[in-house]
């Protein structure tokens, strides 16, 4: 099972084709908001298209939406997924994600959320910045954004899910920040959880 993560939209048609080309492969697909509208403190990104951006949306049959800041009512009427407010706990093939856009809870509120809901991985948006990182054996992932990044790219992540015994709650799980634009692995010098060991009696986390 691969699910690929993206966030931050904001209406930008060019970008969204290249994220969406990134993940192509992925089985599920999650938005974490923000998907039209480029908000007053932004300025506009390349190819602002919201209306074509809105047919992509509505012709993907595998994606989950967040709502976030940006996203309002009137998105909602032209777009015939849920966006669903104010999270999304979601079970995906043997791992459990928090989704929330992240701007009406701190971070503390947000890791206790996480840990209350026995997630494996609490996936922020709103920042424009990415993160991958583990507090308290929960994964904590940020895709940055796809068209208005504030950490210099353009970005989706990728999360694989590798199960090769069958056992429920035993897996592992790839995770991969890509810049969109040269379609390379972002490497993180601090990451500790490009791999992640998921055991019955624990889990290890090692960085590579």
């Amino acid at each position: 099972m691969k699910i690929g993560v993206m966030s931050d939209t904001h209406g930008s048609l060019p970008y969204l084709e290249k994220a969406l080309d990134v993940l192509s492969d992925c089985d599920v697909l999650l938005h974490i908001g923000d998907v039209l509208y480029h908000g007053p403190r932004n300025d506009l990104p390349e190819g602002y298209n919201p209306k074509a951006v809105i047919e992509i949306i509505n012709n993907l049959d595998n994606i989950t939406i967040a709502r976030g800041n940006c996203d309002a009512d009137v998105d909602q009427m032209v777009i015939k997924h849920p966006i669903e407010s104010p999270f999304v706990h979601k079970q995906i093939d043997n791992i459990s994600v928090l989704m929330d856009h992240g701007y009406t809870k701190s971070r503390e509120e947000l890791l206790k959320q996480a840990r209350d809901l026995s997630v494996d991985i609490l996936i922020l948006g709103h920042t424009h910045v990415k993160e991958l990182s583990v507090e308290n054996d929960i994964i904590v992932l940020n895709p940055g954004s796809t068209a208005i990044p504030k950490d210099g790219t353009h970005s989706v992540a990728t999360i694989e899910v590798i199960n090769e015994n069958g056992l429920e709650d035993e897996f592992e799980l790839e995770i991969n920040l890509i810049d969109i634009n040269t379609k390379e692995i972002i490497e993180f010098d601090d990451c500790d959880c490009n791999d992640y060991d998921h055991h019955e009696d624990g889990c290890n986390c090692n960085s590579h």
